[in-house]
């Protein structure tokens, strides 16, 4: 068997698993970045869009384009944030609430389709490795700049 890197097994999981969830989601006239989304914001009480992107690990301006998208669908609205008046909230609304449950059934059934074929055991490792993986990035344990004189 040919040696296959962690980093390859991920990026290619990583692919498959968005390829899957924007079919889906094209059978709804919308995307997996778009369902994302919705996942994202609180449905109760909105969400400050300068803490979307950071949440989502996206770029303002990717976020931007989604955010006038979904908005132009109707989908979202933006509020002035009345605990800063500088701020906007993003609130879901009835439709995007409508498209924000249909989107957390869809990764409850992927959830639900994976736990019927993979052993407990397994997802308790296979999270186990994903936390070190993340630890190991957020305290910049994998690539280190060292200092020569």
């Amino acid at each position: 068997m040919k040696d296959v890197t962690i980093d390859y097994v991920l990026r290619a999981t990583w692919q498959a698993v968005a390829r899957m969830y924007n079919e889906e989601a094209k059978e709804f006239d919308s995307t997996m970045a778009v369902g994302f989304t919705l996942l994202s914001i609180d449905p109760k009480t909105g969400t400050p869009s300068t803490a979307l992107g950071p949440k989502m690990g996206m770029e303002a301006t990717s976020l931007s384009r989604i955010l006038k998208s979904m908005e132009e669908k109707g989908l979202i609205v933006r509020k002035p944030n009345p605990k800063d008046g500088r701020g906007v909230l993003i609130h879901l609304t009835e439709f995007g609430l409508e498209k924000r449950n249909y989107s957390k059934d869809v990764v409850l059934r992927f959830d639900d389709a994976v736990k019927e074929n993979v052993s407990e055991e397994k997802l308790k490792h296979f999270f186990e490795v994903m936390n070190t993986i993340n630890g190991l990035i957020a305290e910049k344990r994998i690539y280190t700049k060292e200092t020569t004189n």
